[in-house]
């Protein structure tokens, strides 16, 4: 079967997870036999030199044969990383997310500090 065939089957349910520059697409679909399957597709937005945008995708197909082996090592490797790094390296923010975060500080400094109202007798 080839992968135009396999986008062409029918989409059962779907989720989006949107993680910073990445966005995650979960879809279970169905075989033309009927049956169902996972698919997983990863997209990162890149951007241009003259600003305008591409995706870089990359998809798997999970069968259900695989789903036990394949939660089990998810798992498993979640687990490890948490193990050798501990708890906080959990975290519901990504690194964009801590970039907006400077820029919004930087510009209520530069609003703080070069206001007209902030001016001392001192400074007349």
């Amino acid at each position: 079967m080839s992968e135009k065939e396999l986008m062409d089957q029918e989409e059962i349910y779907s989720k989006v997870l949107r993680a910073g520059r990445r966005t995650y697409f979960f879809d279970v679909r169905s075989t033309k036999a009927g049956d169902y399957y996972l698919t997983v597709t990863e997209s990162k937005k890149f951007t241009h030199d003259d600003g305008s945008f591409h995706y870089k995708k990359h998809k798997i197909y999970l069968y259900k044969e695989d789903f036990t082996p394949f939660k089990e090592i998810l798992n498993e490797m979640m687990d490890y990383i948490i193990k050798e790094k501990g708890e906080e390296v959990i975290s519901d923010r990504h690194q964009k997310d801590f970039k907006k975060e400077e820029r919004t500080n930087a510009v209520q400094e530069t609003a703080t500090t070069n206001s007209f109202t902030n001016v001392s007798f001192d400074d007349i």
